[in-house]
């Protein structure tokens, strides 16, 4: 049995970790969040330790080394400006480190972990959950199964619907999240450069608070993505049924289907790392690097290739109207 400690345990996706851990039969020693709405721990560890102050994690996590029980991984889900910071915390440490996506903001951050994973003799794992989706999967072995001068025609559009509270907190802030492609749209890419090879092209045509949208170009395929946090941009049948979210994946005009299969992923990613199999920082530089260039590029507007759902009306930023 291997023992973790989290940080990170209040938001959205750490259920998912508390989940994979307990579910791989291993134990979580300690926890940790500003916030203390962390409940949700009960239903997986609830003699785990929990903090909301990252001094008094630290001394515990000292403490309990010296007691000869060091925690043997530490998973890190805080916010994503942060995750650098957390990686090099579990690094020192002397643990192996687990890290949500997007690992990093920066693609020369992840040259630096690398160098203190070799000083550390530690390694970093990053939770790259669509590489081992069953429809991804046979995506891929249809490309390479194609002719080598195949390219694909692809058209990526993600919608997931939030409030105004989106904005106010460090996810609204481009500084802290990376912005939309980054925040919402970092596992897309990464599965999209893992199947269709080099990236070519990199083109921009919207980037504003609520939404993103561009043109990549791989060496297999030319993908116009679409993605938004606005619920207006579903389309009007599905908002009209009271839908908040919409994805589709469409793949030379055939829909590809990989609605279901998400559920267990992540206990998936654990087990992997647990068996030496797990996806290590360096596999991730490539969708840092395409979401980086995304960040600061400038918009393009409606020229060229774009995506259809790019005409669709730009809406105002909520803090204007206050």
């Amino acid at each position: 049995m291997k023992s973790f400690a989290l940080i990170g345990a209040a938001g959205y996706i750490a259920p998912r970790h508390m989940k994979a851990i307990k579910d791989t039969g291993n134990d979580l020693l300690a926890a940790l969040d500003i916030n203390d709405s962390v409940g949700i721990i009960d239903s997986y560890f609830p003699e785990a330790a929990f903090f909301t102050e990252f001094e008094r994690f630290d001394r515990h996590l000292e403490k309990i080394k010296r007691l000869g029980n060091k925690v043997d991984f530490v998973s890190i889900c805080s916010p994503n400006y942060l995750h650098d910071a957390h990686i090099r915390f579990g690094l020192r440490y002397g643990a192996d480190v687990i890290c949500e996506k997007p690992v990093v903001l920066n693609p020369w951050n992840i040259e630096a972990l690398e160098e203190l994973e070799n000083e550390s003799g530690q390694n970093v794992y990053n939770i790259l959950q669509l590489r081992l989706h069953p429809s991804i999967i046979a995506l891929k072995a249809k490309v390479e199964a194609a002719p080598p001068d195949k390219t694909f025609d692809f058209d990526l559009t993600y919608i997931t619907s939030r409030g105004n509270w989106y904005f106010t907190s460090w996810k609204g802030n481009n500084e802290k999240s990376g912005g939309i492609a980054t925040n919402i749209g970092i596992h897309f890419y990464d599965m999209l450069q893992w199947v269709f090879g080099k990236v070519k092209t990199n083109l921009v045509h919207i980037h504003t608070h609520d939404r993103a949208a561009g043109l990549l170009e791989f060496d297999k395929a030319r993908v116009r993505w679409f993605l938004s946090i606005n619920a207006d941009t579903i389309p009007k049948d599905l908002r009209a049924q009271g839908k908040r979210t919409y994805r589709s994946i469409n793949i030379d005009n055939e829909e590809l289907e990989f609605s279901d299969g998400f559920t267990d992923l992540h206990t998936v990613s654990y087990q992997k790392i647990l068996d030496g199999e797990g996806f290590r920082i360096s596999e991730a530089k490539t969708a840092i690097e395409i979401v980086h260039k995304i960040r600061t590029s400038t918009p393009l507007g409606l020229t060229g290739d774009y995506h259809p759902f790019c005409k669709l009306p730009l809406s105002t930023h909520p803090f204007s109207k206050m």
